[in-house]
């Protein structure tokens, strides 16, 4: 293990070995520097406004800029446009433009610095409490929110009192009361600024996204921590104005009232109970024991963000418009991708209790090994829809990917039946009519990293419990894949750590053939496994002597069914497209709005108008996003009619045979590098503090998958080694790579 420390890093050894990652041309890495730093410059002054807003200068500012642009056909809707939803707009035109520049090229794998580097994103700083473990990036970020939080109550606060004192209400009753309700308004706007933010993490393949790298599994994290922060301050918002309608003895009146100039009550209050709900079954108790009253009763969002535009009206509703507009656009791609069949290929389960499913996809669908994607079986349940990681590389094969599911609820058990009982079919059949069970599945995604940021590290821990390896399978068969064929690719030193309970599992890791991938891989790989079983003290056979894992697999057979390519994280070319001609379309629609119905006819009805504005948005998503949908769909099918017909008819037994065969065939070979230790825990410390000493001083890229108990044990240890680091010492960088709702 130690003589592959000191030599230079796998692949990047010649000088000149890979020279063809530097061909991108100095225009196109020029200017996707220019159009990072537009994007910043935006992003930043878009951030700046928000923050001073409150102040009585940023106000007054607003105002006058509302009062100089109002004189357009789109009246103050067009100027609230302007200023909070035209410079998110732009950022995603900017980051289209980038995306494209970027094309397929491979990733940008350069050698590391001589001497370690610690990096904000990656250095764990909390691993306790109800935020889970944050990264310090992630905790300038909280705390730049917090402040901001704070410092607009105090500045509404202070200009409420002002306010207040300048009417020269006498009644205190009165007075209190009138306080109460300026005091809600205020917090209502704030809420509104954090509705602003609230969808984009959501919008799973929005380019906003993939423009900053961050995966669908990290960002829900963001929209959980902004859910709470938007309904406690919505929360406080209609609290004031109860008590203070209580206190004038109007409350009833004023909860059912409903104005046709202004805002209207009732529709905001039920917003709120629509809000109210999904936020009370979201709370970690509630939800992690009733997974499906959380699912269901989220989708009031609907209600929510509908009530919520007649409780406003069109101009006040702009401010949050663009992040729900471009969720619309992500919810509606995803409603079409995952209308469309596919195929199932095989269908193994292991006596662990674990079922790998291999689907069928077009070859032009492309992912990385860091994928995620959801999954419903419609003979189980035409509703629910389940995460899982992907656990093939997409250098594996073109045409199919593969998943791990571990059978621990309702829906798993009846997955686990439903192969059981096709596999029995299956045997009972004539040859010739085997194929003809066919199992589908309705599949969105695959989501992930821009980025396979795997690549990036020389030195790789990769700690997994129980089914949590399913990621480092497609990890580990990714890096051999790019060592045989000589890609761009750091790792040379790879740990995994993988816990588990029972020895039923370790067949898992036979599902990689690794010497069939790269032959004699230990030459070129410095490959090592550290599995525990926690809760066996003793092996159950000798060591060494392990049966065969017993196993049930089905091929049901191929129909030419494939994954959808319609995918926000799909061809960037179609889905670059399909937001720059919806939002191009959203214009146009408001415009002929205005112009042909609501200037002439003097439309003054807010609530009406919120109404018109939710529709406009609708119906641009509908026309021109589902054009452009269209001829993406076209396009696929053009693609894909140009695969060889008989790539389709032989894969499935190709596949299938390549399956019985590895099994067999990577018992010994996953011996040679696992070594099993019973009754034991990982000693992360030991484990972590060893192999920094062996490796030097380098980065070592360390991945978790797997609970939260630990992702945290793990982030505290990587933190622990970096506070304690002396010298010329490792830094270890936190990845987590778990999606936990």
């Amino acid at each position: 293990m130690g003589e592959l420390s000191d030599q230079e890093p796998l692949l990047l050894r010649k000088e000149n070995e890979f020279d063809y990652l530097n061909k991108t041309p100095l225009w196109v890495s020029s200017t996707k520097l220019i159009l990072k730093v537009i994007m910043w410059v935006i992003f930043i002054a878009w951030a700046t406004f928000i923050f001073l807003l409150p102040s009585k200068f940023m106000n007054d500012l607003q105002g006058k800029f509302i009062q100089a642009t109002r004189g357009t056909i789109f009246g103050t809707t067009g100027s609230k446009f302007l200023i909070f939803s035209f410079p998110i707009f732009m950022i995603a035109f900017l980051a289209v433009i980038r995306l494209v520049l970027s094309g397929k090229d491979e990733p940008q794998v350069k050698k590391t610095a001589k001497c370690p580097s610690f990096r904000l994103w990656t250095f764990p700083v909390l691993v306790d409490g109800p935020f889970g473990v944050v990264t310090a990036a992630e905790m300038i970020g909280v705390t730049l929110f917090s402040v901001y939080i704070i410092w607009a109550v105090i500045m509404y606060s202070i200009r409420s009192v002002d306010r207040l004192s300048s009417l020269h209400v006498q009644d205190m009753k009165e007075k209190s009361a009138m306080l109460l309700e300026l005091t809600g308004r205020r917090f209502g706007f704030i809420g509104l600024t954090c509705l602003a933010s609230l969808f984009i993490p959501v919008a799973r393949g929005s380019v906003l996204l993939r423009a900053i790298d961050i995966p669908f599994e990290h960002a829900t994290r963001y929209h959980v921590w902004l859910g709470h922060t938007t309904m406690a301050l919505f929360s406080l918002h209609g609290l004031f104005y109860v008590i203070g309608w209580a206190m004038r003895g109007c409350l009833v009146e004023e909860l059912i009232q409903w104005k046709n100039v202004g805002v209207a009550h009732l529709p905001g209050v039920i917003s709120l109970a629509a809000g109210l709900l999904m936020w009370v079954t979201s709370l970690p108790g509630v939800r992690r024991n009733n997974f499906e009253l959380f699912f269901y009763t989220h989708q009031l969002y609907v209600v929510f963000v509908v009530f919520l535009a007649l409780h406003v009206g069109d101009f006040i509703f702009m401010m949050a418009g663009a992040g729900i507009f471009l969720f619309m656009l992500d919810r509606f791609l995803r409603f079409f991708q995952s209308r469309k069949t596919v195929d199932i290929l095989s269908a193994t389960c292991f006596p662990c209790g674990t079922i790998e499913l291999v689907l069928s996809k077009p070859a032009n669908l492309h992912y990385n090994a860091l994928g995620w994607m959801f999954l419903q079986i419609r003979e189980l349940s035409w509703l629910q829809w389940h995460p899982f990681s992907v656990s093939s590389s997409p250098l594996d094969g073109k045409h199919h990917l593969a998943i791990l599911i571990k059978v621990l609820g309702d829906w798993t058990e009846k997955l686990k039946g439903h192969i059981l009982n096709l596999s029995v079919e299956q045997h009972e059949m004539e040859p010739l009519l085997q194929h003809n069970r066919i199992l589908t599945a309705s599949v969105e995604g695959p989501y992930g990293h821009e980025s396979p940021y795997h690549l990036t590290y020389e030195n790789l821990i990769l700690v997994a419990g129980g089914i949590g390896i399913s990621p480092f399978l497609a990890i580990l068969s990714d890096i051999l894949h790019r060592i045989n064929n000589s890609r761009p690719c750091l790792p040379r030193n790879i740990l995994i750590v993988w816990a588990i309970k029972n020895s039923d599992e370790l067949p898992l890791l036979e599902t990689i053939a690794m010497e069939a991938i790269c032959p004699l891989y230990s030459d070129k790989l410095n490959l090592e496994i550290q599995t525990f079983v926690t809760r066996e003290s003793q092996p159950s056979l000798e060591e060494g002597k392990r049966p065969k894992a017993m196993h049930t697999s089905i091929s049901p057979g191929f129909s030419g069914c494939r994954m959808s390519s319609l995918i926000g994280t799909g061809n960037v070319v179609w889905s670059g497209l399909y937001v720059i001609v919806s939002t191009i379309g959203l214009v146009i629609t408001v415009a002929l709005l205005d112009i042909l119905y609501i200037n002439p006819y003097n439309v003054t009805y807010w609530w009406y108008k919120g109404l018109l504005l939710i529709g406009c948005m609708a119906a641009s998503v509908v026309i021109f996003g589902g054009l452009v949908i269209a001829l993406w769909h076209l396009w696929e099918r053009k693609t894909s009619l140009k695969e060889e017909p008989e790539d389709s008819t032989k894969k499935v037994d190709n596949l299938q045979q390549n399956i019985e065969a590895s099994l067999h065939k990577n018992l010994e070979e996953a011996r040679s590098v696992n070594t099993i230790r019973y009754g034991e825990r990982p000693d992360f410390q030991e484990i972590f503090g060893s192999h920094a000493k062996s490796w030097g001083s380098v980065d070592i890229g360390v991945i978790v998958c797997g609970p939260p108990t630990l992702q945290s044990s793990v982030a505290k240890e990587c933190r622990r080694q970096n506070l304690q680091r002396r010298g010329h010492q490792a830094i270890f960088h936190f990845n987590s790579h778990s999606f936990d709702l």
